[in-house]
């Protein structure tokens, strides 16, 4: 069985090659604007959903994992920031607090009906941070094309006082201990 990425990231690409299983990417067309009142964690799953679904209606023979994450700070939503400015206002907020993400994950083949989604959650404490430090941080790493401003398994790691969860891959983007046990439930065992 085929296994397709509904995904052009190139973090979650990355991630899903460490488990050194042939597979390959495809853009999903999901629009991903948050409905009114949409908790994190909800748009998360709806969104990992929708994307593996944009791919499995054309490949229905295939496993698709479809990921998506989520930040919040205090209850608002940290996209990624696009631009140095916009990376610098949101880590001087979340500095000394802590962040909360939520990565959706849904594994689905329409052939064989196999559809799970989870979400797994993963927090972050900021340390309390200089102006100066988070403006050396954002020219050397440049994260502006990831949701809270930093990348966790580079540079990043040093703005953190802790981290909070199960999985740390799916602070990266793709919760790889959920989605091994997911491919094992769908007949596709990954040590096999």
């Amino acid at each position: 069985m085929d296994l397709i990425l509904a995904s052009t990231s190139p973090y979650r690409r990355a991630l899903l090659q460490r488990l050194q299983l042939p597979f390959r990417c495809l853009a999903p067309a999901v629009d991903e604007t948050p409905l009114p009142g949409e908790a994190p964690g909800a748009l998360a799953a709806r969104l990992a959903l929708a994307k593996a679904h944009s791919i499995a209606s054309t490949h229905p023979s295939c496993l698709v994992i479809g990921s998506d994450q989520v930040a919040s700070l205090e209850g608002t939503l940290l996209g990624k920031p696009g631009n140095h400015a916009n990376a610098r206002a949101q880590l001087l907020a979340s500095a000394g607090k802590e962040v909360r993400f939520f990565t959706g994950l849904t594994l689905c083949c329409r052939d064989t009906g196999f559809e799970a989604t989870v979400v797994e959650p993963f927090s972050v404490q900021f340390r309390h941070l200089a102006p100066a430090a988070i403006d050396n941080y954002l020219a050397r790493e440049q994260p502006f094309d990831c949701a809270g401003s930093f990348k966790c398994e580079g540079l990043g790691i040093a703005l953190f006082q802790r981290m909070l969860g199960d999985d740390p891959s799916s602070l990266e983007g793709l919760p790889l201990i959920a989605l091994t046990s997911l491919l094992e439930r769908a007949g596709y065992p990954v040590l096999a």
